[in-house]
Formats: structure tokens, sequence, C-alpha cells
């Protein structure tokens, strides 16, 4: 996939790839990125797009200019629009589901649902000026299933209820202590961070990273189902990942991986 000049204007969910990684953006500037209901349906395929292009290897999640994502836009709730949750949910669960590793970028506020996408990412990197909630009880709104337990599980039961329960935010010091955030760098380091980061991910082996994040991401649901094992062991017989790996730790260079993840 080329790299996308982003739409003038609006609401919108600019892409760009280059040297492997995949950047989509979330933007509307009117508020302060507030996810549209029509940001929330579009941004599956805009996954689903990426997921199939093999020059891909990994994502970065971020927001334009200095906010990641102010939540959902509350114009939509006022009408009563129970689509709007679901489409965040489904948002949501693409984004998790995603196969390479995806990265959020986070400035200034991450909130709402803003904060539902970053969690639903693999890591999370932010500003020293971030700002995390999750914010349904400023308006009496019931946070997803799905979406609370992703929350439990990277974060625990009693940072997920504070946040939960008070609609507090929370700064990205906190946000690292409570493993809502991996890393916090100063403002003006963070892009050359992420960069750096996403680089270091698209270098590595698609193989490891493919079986280590379905692995990950069950964690809390029981054994690993036999059948899935069996299939990433006969995947890494297959592969030559190993044999490269071993090959350029004896030879002192950097390893080429090449195995492509084109099925599951």
């Amino acid at each position: 996939m080329p790299a996308q000049t982003p739409p003038a204007g609006g609401p919108a969910l600019p892409v760009s790839v280059q040297d492997g990684v995949a950047t989509l953006t979330i933007r509307n500037p009117a508020k302060r990125n507030a996810m549209t209901p029509d940001m929330w349906r579009r941004m599956p395929a805009v996954l689903e797009r990426l997921a199939a292009d093999p020059s891909v290897r990994a994502l970065v999640l971020t927001g334009e200019g200095g906010t990641f994502c102010s939540g959902a836009d509350i114009s939509a709730l006022r009408e009563g629009d129970e689509e709007s949750r679901g489409l965040a949910v489904a948002a949501e669960e693409a984004l998790a589901a995603f196969p390479r590793p995806t990265l959020a970028a986070v400035r200034g506020h991450c909130v709402g649902g803003g904060c539902q996408l970053a969690v639903a990412c693999d890591l999370r990197f932010a500003a020293e000026g971030a700002l995390f909630g999750i914010t349904p009880a400023k308006l009496g709104i019931v946070y997803g299933a799905s979406s609370t337990r992703r929350l439990v599980s990277l974060v625990g039961p009693a940072t997920a209820k504070y946040l939960l329960f008070s609609g507090e935010l929370i700064g990205a010091e906190r946000a690292l202590r409570t493993g809502l955030a991996d890393e916090v760098h100063p403002e003006d380091e963070l892009d050359g961070r992420v960069a750096a980061f996403a680089r270091l991910l698209v270098s590595r082996s698609q193989l490891t990273q493919a079986a280590a994040k379905e692995f990950a991401n069950g964690a809390g649901a029981g054994p690993v189902p036999a059948e899935r094992v069996a299939y990433w062991e006969e995947r890494a017989r297959e592969s030559g990942e190993r044999a490269e790996g071993v090959a350029a730790f004896l030879e002192r260079r950097s390893p080429v991986f090449t195995w492509p993840l084109t099925d599951g």
C-alpha cells in the first residue's frame, strides 16, 4: 500500500506507510480528535486493508496535533445513539485483532473512546504531558464487557475500577506505574522514540511476533489449544526463521527474516 495523502478538511483517518510501518492518524481538529460514528465505522475496514498488505509489518496509531483522541463525539450520544457504542467496540476489536504489532503514540488527551483504542493496541508510548481517562461514569453509560476485561487484563482490577468508577484523568507517570503506558518521553522526543521502536519491530521476526501476540492475547482464557500450539510449531519448522536468526548471530550481522503472515 503506497503512502496516502491525507484528505483536507474535517474528520478523517488518514494512513501513511513507510519502510514497513503504517501510521494511522485520528483527525478531527474541531473536536480534539473525537471519533465520529463514521470514523468508528470506517476504522475496521482501514485496518483490514492494512492487514492484507504484506509490506506492513507494524502499525502506529496516533492523533493529529497535540491530542491523541478526546473520545467519542458526544453529539451522537445526545440522540441516544446506541449504534455508536457498538461501532466503537467493533473498531476496538478490529484493532486488538490486528495481526502485526500495534503501538499507540499518545500526547495530550487520551480519553474515553480514545483510551479504549489505546488499550486495544499492544503497546502505548506517551508524552510526559499526556492524560488518560475512561469516562462512562460521567455520562451514565455502561462500559462494554469486552472493553472492561481488556482494561483489567492490562492494568489490574484496582486501577481499572479507579478509572471506571471515577472517570478521573491520570497523568503519564501514573499511567506508566499502573501499566497503562509502557514508556513516557519528553514531548519533543516522543516521535523519534516511536519511529525508532517501530523500525526495531519491523526488523524482528514476524513469526515470533505473531505467535507471541496470539498466546499473550489469550493468556486469561485458559490453556492455549493444542491445535494452535501445533500450528505455530509447524510454521516454525517450515519458516527457516530460527536458522536465519542463529546464522546471523554467529556471523555478527543483522538477520533478514522473511516469513510472511498470510494466513492464520
